[in-house]
């Protein structure tokens, strides 16, 4: 029986290493279509996604080391969801593509760590989690090996993660130093908010700003973003960052709680500059993935101010969110992936009178961009205003004021892109895409949960639901 439990509860990351093992198996094996293994492993997915939502249960392995209940297992669900849309949505790029096993060999193990840093309730725990996500999206970063821009993605991620590894490192060695354990819940209870244990927190803090690309830890995100293949670069932009904000969160509630004063101060901070930097940036680019990338920046700040609130209304809001940014900027990224492979061209300034030529991409991406912006009545509005609420909760005003006026900044360049969409000209416009019927369901997918996760009352019920007592 003890046996049957550990099987439910590790269910998750033997179906990622079940899948593995079969793509090695087909490379070792006869050749076979592109076409033939995308459809397995889509269907593969499909099957891993609904059979996430079956079965769970709540409790520890490895002596506190990994930890699951509801709420953890949907969090992972809702990663499995958004690479399960990413392979859909990549399919025209991956069918030409020679090293199509190695690739999800590489999103598989990357998604695995993430798993495991999820369910982490041990600093070891989480850091392992945290190299075995991060190294194979370096690998897959590369994954152009014909385009000089691929390897120097590749070298800035693996540099700046080192880096960040580094930084927590040390600020788990500090931590571990003045309260003599690793574990989660043995911590909490000998943090007194000494100065070594304050910079440790720092240290700490700091190096997951990195992986979610908070400013002044932001440099290498729109370089990688632009020179990762459009699938590695919705990756990092959806899955890796949903997996680190989870991560932080808990971390955040559950052991530094009683210094939560001081995280307070440091969130509200780096939220209020995340938010102005990625605005800032995001009005100057043409490449379109490095606009997703300053877009991506200023999101996190908002999602910043709804974990500052720290309370059920701040998880809840924050999964709530990354439901609807998987919607929306997998929309988004879906269509650049698909003009990406079929013309080769990344550029807002190629998308000029896009409507006349591809008028249902245009519209996916119009409405991809509307939530990203927070225009009612899309899931992105609701989104925000979910953060924003829950930031509010300690009474600071004025950083909800100062993020609402950012919100009618990002306004401005989300509303430039659609205007190139529908009413600039173009001299030589792109021709009419031939897009395949399976990306074309990735993105009708993304259309209705973006209006629907945001019209429906039922989908951030449930999620507060899952988030009482965390």
């Amino acid at each position: 029986m003890m046996n049957y439990n550990i099987l439910i509860q590790l269910r998750q990351e033997l179906a990622l290493a079940l899948l593995i093992f079969i793509l090695l198996f087909i490379k070792l094996g006869k050749d076979r279509s592109n076409e033939s293994i995308l459809n397995f492993i889509n269907m593969a997915l499909l099957i891993n996604l609904g059979a996430g939502f079956c079965c769970h249960e709540t409790g520890e392995l490895f002596n506190g080391m990994f930890n699951t209940n509801a709420l953890i297992v949907f969090e992972k669900n809702l990663l499995n969801l958004a690479l399960f849309i990413i392979s859909m949505q990549s399919f025209a790029w991956l069918k030409n593509n020679k090293n199509l096993i190695e690739f999800y060999i590489l999103t598989f193990t990357s998604l695995m760590g993430m798993f495991f840093m999820i369910s982490s309730g041990n600093l070891l725990m989480f850091y392992l989690g945290l190299e075995m996500s991060t190294i194979p999206l370096a690998a897959a970063a590369n994954f152009d090996l014909t385009k000089r821009k691929s390897s120097e993605a590749a070298m800035k991620l693996i540099l700046s993660s080192a880096f960040s590894s580094a930084i927590l490192l040390l600020g788990i060695s500090f931590l571990y130093g003045t309260t003599g354990t690793l574990t989660f819940s043995i911590i909490t209870a000998h943090i007194n908010g000494n100065p070594l244990q304050l910079f440790a927190f720092i240290l700490l803090i700091s190096g997951f700003a990195f992986k979610i690309s908070a400013v002044p830890f932001h440099l290498w995100t729109a370089d990688v973003y632009e020179g990762s293949p459009v699938a590695v670069t919705a990756f990092l932009s959806v899955i890796s960052k949903a997996a680190v904000l989870f991560t932080l969160v808990n971390l955040l509630y559950k052991v530094f709680t009683p210094i939560a004063d001081t995280w307070y101060l440091v969130l509200v901070v780096l939220a209020a500059v995340t938010i102005l930097i990625g605005n800032l940036f995001a009005l100057r680019q043409d490449n379109f993935k490095r606009f997703l990338a300053y877009s991506s920046i200023a999101q996190v700040g908002f999602i910043l101010i709804g974990i500052s609130g720290s309370s059920q209304a701040g998880s809840a809001s924050l999964i709530y969110f990354i439901l609807i940014y998987i919607f929306s900027n997998l929309a988004a990224f879906g269509v650049v992936s698909m003009v990406s492979a079929l013309t080769g061209k990344e550029n807002i300034s190629d998308f000029n009178g896009f409507y006349k030529t591809n008028p249902m991409l245009s519209w996916v991406l119009t409405i991809a961009l509307f939530s990203l912006a927070g225009v009612p009545p899309t899931a992105g509005f609701f989104g925000k205003l979910f953060l924003m609420m829950a930031g509010a909760a300690k009474g600071n005003y004025g950083i909800i004021i100062f993020a609402a006026l950012n919100m009618v900044v990002s306004f401005y360049y989300y509303l430039k892109v659609v205007k190139s969409i529908f009413m600039d000209e173009n001299n030589t416009p792109l021709e009419k895409l031939e897009v395949p019927t399976v990306s074309k369901i990735a993105m009708y997918i993304c259309v209705v949960g973006v209006i629907v996760t945001g019209l429906a009352s039922v989908v951030y019920d449930y999620i507060n639901s899952l988030s009482f007592g965390l």
